[in-house]
């Protein structure tokens, strides 16, 4: 066994590829890479010759501070990704401001402002009222010290407060990626909507021609982070063009919907990937529910369910992967959740998800304990004026303005392994509320579907709390 200590990426990267095809021992192969450049290797073989698992060798530690609650959907939203992003759980955002965004004009930005700073206000509210009442509804245990004691108080209230953070909110992302899904993810977010996440991609992009910010050692120079990739991340404008020309087909073609609006957690078994595709494409650029969909699609011919894969395909390069929405598992989660769920539920890397887009017309959650405490009253109005100031603003700056309580369609693929673990685990009485319950109608769903496997799930039943445990 030998270990190889710190290297720049992209060094790392040539050294472990030129190992794998040559018989000299790791010590040989790093000492080759100390007197030949890295860089020629890695634009001849992995971005000329397209050998892409050379860029899975070097690894990258990066974060992103101060950007908004959208753009760390967006740094997050790939599924060979590692990182943490500030939890809003834990953590007090009441005096972190909040990020406005490009684009708006003097009118349109006082609004904005104006909005963000109400919903900060309630936030504060809602928190310091909620420790008040879960003190009197919970008070300490003799066997808990008083220091804790108060920090899970003041999380429990951060559960419920939680709901009026909205996605213009600063946080910050810590990653480690490996140089491949670094330069897919910039390229992505290169072609974001958002003009934030564009600048943002932009950024990145200048940081890995550059030393690292923030060096372990000081006592020697350090090498570009890595500037080979640097110059090979131009915007991705495949996956927007192909939404783009589905959204137009869809509109022509799909029937009139049902207009029914099904439970928060709805599970669909899939088994005949065609038909599975053709609705997963539809399901993104639609408004609709991902089971009406499939049943939907599962009627027409083969014929016209391709047809829905060529649209998707018309724009691709190339060189272009397939679109998410191609990959799949036999279990389909069709999820009507609030946004903080989501943002808890996104960090599950083993499942294929799909995001419809934002909207402020599926409503928003309540959670229980804001209404026994008596603030649903100053809550909605919140949401309310937040909507109202959103529909003064341009689509997608209207984004910023969601609060974390509003409604998404959010889909979720995975295998029976998945499904188990994210139930059982997410579940538990040191959870949030508002993903208990999902986990907890993921079980029931699977119950519903494939009795044999569901009765295997041990997850635990929202109804059991123990809210001093966390």
């Amino acid at each position: 066994m030998i270990t190889v200590g710190p290297m720049p990426p992209e060094k790392l990267a040539y050294a472990l590829a030129r190992y794998s095809r040559s018989p000299d021992s790791i010590q040989q192969s790093i000492d080759w890479v100390k007197s030949h450049d890295s860089s020629k290797f890695l634009e001849s073989f992995y971005f000329q010759y397209g050998h892409a698992s050379i860029a899975d060798l070097g690894h990258v530690a990066l974060s992103w501070e101060g950007v908004s609650e959208i753009a760390a959907i967006e740094i997050e939203d790939e599924q060979l990704w590692d990182g943490q992003a500030r939890s809003s759980r834990y953590q007090d955002f009441s005096r972190s401001g909040f990020v406005t965004p490009p684009g708006l004009d003097a009118v349109q930005t006082e609004t904005y402002q104006a909005a963000g700073r109400r919903l900060l206000e309630t936030y504060r509210e809602i928190h310091g009222r909620m420790v008040e009442a879960l003190s009197a509804k919970l008070p300490r245990p003799e066997s808990m010290k008083p220091d804790a004691y108060q920090r899970n108080i003041a999380a429990r209230a951060f559960d419920v407060a939680r709901y009026v953070l909205f996605l213009g909110i600063p946080t910050g992302v810590g990653q480690v990626t490996s140089i491949r899904t670094l330069e897919k993810q910039i390229r992505r977010m290169r072609s974001s909507e958002y003009g934030e996440v564009r600048a943002v991609a932009e950024e990145a992009a200048q940081a890995c021609a550059e030393t690292p910010h923030c060096p372990w050692r000081t006592d020697v120079q350090e090498e570009a982070l890595a500037p080979t990739l640097a110059k090979y991340v131009d915007p991705d404008p495949y996956p927007g063009q192909a939404r783009a020309d589905l959204a137009q087909w869809a509109a022509e073609n799909l029937p009139i919907a049902s207009g029914e609006t099904p439970h928060a957690v709805v599970l669909t078994k899939t088994a005949d990937p065609l038909a599975d595709i053709a609705a997963t494409l539809l399901y993104a650029v639609t408004d609709r529910p991902f089971q009406e969909l499939h049943e939907t699609v599962s009627e027409w011919g083969r014929a016209r369910q391709a047809e829905v894969l060529e649209v998707a395909l018309r724009a691709r390069a190339r060189r272009d992967e397939l679109l998410r929405e191609f990959r799949g598992g036999p279990y389909a989660f069709d999820m009507l959740i609030d946004i903080g769920a989501y943002r808890d539920m996104h960090r599950h890397r083993r499942c294929h998800q799909t995001r419809q887009a934002f909207t402020w017309q599926h409503g928003f959650a309540v959670p229980q304990g804001l209404v026994e405490a008596g603030l649903e009253s100053i809550y909605r109005t919140a949401l309310r004026e937040a909507q109202a100031a959103a529909e003064q603003l341009p689509a997608g700056t209207a984004h910023y303005l969601l609060p974390f309580a509003a409604k998404g369609r959010f889909l979720f693929k995975m295998d029976f392994a998945e499904a188990e673990y994210i139930a059982k685990l997410r579940s538990g009485v040191k959870g949030h509320f508002s993903y208990r319950d999902v986990a907890w109608r993921m079980k029931v769903e699977m119950d519903r579907v494939d009795p044999e496997l569901g009765r295997l799930i041990a997850a635990t039943p929202p109804w059991v709390e123990d809210p001093l445990v966390r």
